[in-house]
């Protein structure tokens, strides 16, 4: 089964040539500053968001820019519509953009879908959800010929979460070929701008810690609204069954920067994690 893009034309531009031009401008070395991860590391996990270009493209391109991904790549997001299963993983067919298609990866699909009871072939989570569609513009133009597995994940069970994360973890630790996760997420929403920094340090701290447990914790005691907390924690406990060392934060930014409203702003993070 394939799937046909839901936000062309609203978060992004739905014209082939406008959107590459775009997507390019994002990721090019001129558009990022001085950070980066370490030289020559590569990425097993990527986090960055998915607004409308205009507000997070600048945070999304430059985290990818600066990352070493493999050219087959998990995708992990949050459900937005409540439609579907806790881990719901598209198994196969294309994820078409306009002028392209992602290819699922069938193989990994099926490894993934073995690994855990948990994790179910699902098309529903995701054909209304917007969060794995808003990053695929930059994953093909860094790669063309990148292959994915996408993964909505809605559980809300911290133990199901590091059960599923382990086994992910596992599994792609053991495949065949190298795999890079990336996790589509906001961070707070609807707050003022200088509370989004706060509260967006807080939970961003227990990223760069490598510390799922308490990503999840501190979102929950602080009430952050970081729309991606379920499917970070899962990749996290993921990256560290792959061996995962350190974390990197490669950007930050939040909408009042685009739109010069301060006062109601959605904040974005791009990390890496090698």
């Amino acid at each position: 089964m394939d799937r046909q893009p839901v936000v062309a034309g609203r978060f992004y531009d739905a014209d082939p040539a406008r959107l590459g031009a775009v997507v390019q401008g994002l990721l090019s070395p001129q558009s990022f500053p001085e950070k980066h991860a370490p030289e020559g590391a590569r990425t097993l996990l990527a986090m960055v968001p998915h607004a409308g270009y205009i507000y997070s493209g600048g945070v999304c391109g430059m985290t990818l820019a600066g990352a070493a991904l493999a050219s087959t790549v998990l995708l992990l997001g949050p459900n937005h519509t409540g439609l579907g299963l806790p881990f719901a993983l598209w198994p196969d067919g294309n994820w078409h953009i306009p002028g392209a298609a992602l290819p699922v990866d069938q193989e990994l699909a099926s490894l993934l879908l073995a690994a855990d009871q948990r994790i179910k072939a699902d098309t529903a989570a995701h054909l209304r959800e917007h969060s794995i569609e808003v990053v695929l513009p930059f994953l093909h133009r860094l790669d063309p010929l990148v292959t994915m597995v996408p993964l909505a994940v809605a559980s809300r069970s911290f133990a199901d979460l590091e059960g599923v994360g382990r086994a992910i973890g596992r599994t792609l630790a053991a495949y065949s070929r190298p795999v890079s996760m990336v996790v589509s997420s906001d961070m707070s929403h609807y707050v003022s701008h200088d509370e989004a920094r706060r509260l967006d340090s807080l939970a961003l701290d227990a990223v760069l810690a490598l510390d799922p447990r308490g990503l999840f914790d501190t979102v929950r005691s602080h009430s952050i609204s970081m729309c991606g907390v379920l499917p970070m924690t899962v990749a996290l406990f993921a990256a560290l069954e792959m061996g995962a060392t350190w974390g990197h934060l490669a950007a930050y930014a939040t909408s009042g920067e685009a739109s010069g409203d301060f006062d109601q702003v959605v904040g974005y993070a791009g990390v890496l994690v090698g």
